[in-house]
């Protein structure tokens, strides 16, 4: 048996950026970069979670695990369209992107 090298992939996420509003139950597109995806990639399964910071904490991302807005997509497409769930409005959400590795947006809004 071989083993073949793996890759850790953490597309950067390029929608929504920091000038972007959401609305609550709005459909709206999730993009990120493929350009740079690794030969070996350990999981080509994305999930799409919503999160946000509080003001003056940058340190914990509050991270909604239990309603992800996308879940089993493949990372190579590039892009996921999703239902903006009902929050609070406010400009501290972004959203995470996991599969190899998780990484976030830049903060955007999300009114009502």
């Amino acid at each position: 048996m071989t083993i073949l090298p793996r890759d850790v992939w953490s597309p950067r996420i390029v929608a929504p950026d920091a000038g972007t509003v959401w609305t609550s139950g709005s459909m709206v597109k999730v993009s990120w970069d493929t350009s740079k995806r690794p030969r070996h990639v350990t999981n080509w399964e994305g999930k799409l979670v919503l999160g946000h910071f509080e003001y003056g904490d940058d340190t914990n991302e509050h991270i909604d695990f239990e309603h992800p807005l996308a879940d089993g997509f493949n990372l190579t497409q590039g892009h996921i369209m999703v239902q903006v769930p009902d929050v609070v409005p406010s400009n501290e959400y972004i959203v995470v992107l996991f599969g190899d590795s998780g990484n976030h947006s830049p903060r955007f809004t999300i009114v009502n």
